[in-house]
């Protein structure tokens, strides 16, 4: 898949089939969308295009509400895209120019004479333009005029799969990452570097790495403690000789909170990676959220804290050897 950051990036296809949305999640109901747009372009001897906006429209057109958070960053959502085969990934800045093009406008200049689109896939309530004036009749004319065609996926079609961005939002901040990862359809992530902490896990035989997640527009679960796994590269082998690299995965419990017990005052994201000692700081990481275990308490000091943490290891252990 190409990956464009800019429309200028872009050259014009002969053949292009395209959809358009800022599919934060890449959930079941975006997935069915892609994989039409996959077997159309495929069919028609075409190239799939999607048309994504960095940051997230909403971002821009009510500044004031700083609030929303992404379920996935941007390279995170073209890793997806590229694993449903997509052919061409354009990534627009969204900014209030862009915002105040007219339906027209949009339409002339970015999808016929910049894209080149032949076909385009939306769904039925897609609004586009300035003020989200632009609609599907709009489409549909300017097809007939321009010479594309458009092809509706249906309310019920949509409905059907009875998922939102919203509602995975709202399921990962309640913790519920078992509930996200089935609308999903795959299991919710966190990708960060490892940082330097205080050191105080080790001290009770739980060390653990903390994570440093550099966008601060990405979504983070809930506090509490979770079965994870944990993806990063390794290096095995004689480090003086011939050492070889290696993407690996293990299991491992993460922790998200204030850490009440030693009266912490930031919020942190940390991870006990089990059967593992390497050095990692540094080193990008990726996390897995599997299983909600527990709520984040305040306990009477470290050694009750390690008595939990020992019941938590056991309960994230079972868990691994049911699946």
């Amino acid at each position: 898949m190409k990956i464009y950051h800019n429309l200028s990036e872009f050259t014009k296809l002969n053949n292009a089939i395209v959809t358009i949305g800022t599919f934060d999640g890449v959930h079941f109901g975006h997935q069915k969308i892609i994989r039409q747009l996959v077997a159309k372009a495929k069919s028609d001897h075409g190239e799939s295009v999607i048309l994504t906006f960095f940051p997230h429209p909403r971002l821009i057109i009510d500044p004031e509400n700083q609030d929303l958070k992404m379920i996935n960053t941007i390279n995170e959502k073209a890793e997806i895209l590229k694993s449903l085969g997509v052919d061409h990934l354009i990534i627009t800045p969204f900014t209030r120019d862009f915002s105040n093009l007219l339906p027209d406008d949009y339409i002339k200049n970015i999808l016929v004479n910049h894209i080149g689109t032949k076909h385009i896939i939306i769904g039925y309530d897609h609004r586009f333009g300035k003020d989200r004036t632009g609609n599907l009749t709009d489409l549909k004319a300017a097809g007939t005029h321009f010479g594309f065609s458009v092809e509706e996926i249906m309310e019920q079609d949509i409905h059907d799969v009875a998922v939102s961005s919203t509602k995975i939002r709202q399921a990962i901040l309640d913790g519920d990452v078992s509930l996200a990862s089935d609308y999903l359809g795959y299991s919710f992530s966190i990708f960060g570097r490892v940082i330097k902490g205080d050191k105080i896990g080790r001290t009770i035989g739980f060390p653990t790495a903390n994570i440093f997640v550099e966008e601060t527009y990405k979504l983070i679960p809930g506090d509490g403690i979770y079965a994870v796994t944990v993806e990063m590269s390794c290096k095995s082998g004689d480090e003086q000789q011939t050492p070889n690299t290696k993407h690996l995965t293990f299991k491992g419990m993460a922790y998200i909170g204030q850490r009440p017990t030693i009266n912490g005052m930031t919020r942190n994201i940390e991870v006990n990676i089990f059967d593992f000692n390497q050095e990692i700081y540094g080193q990008d990481i990726k996390m897995n959220f599997l299983k909600f275990l527990r709520h984040d308490v305040k306990f009477t000091g470290l050694d009750a804290l390690k008595v939990q943490l020992q019941k938590d290891k056991e309960e994230t252990l079972n868990y691994f050897s049911s699946l």
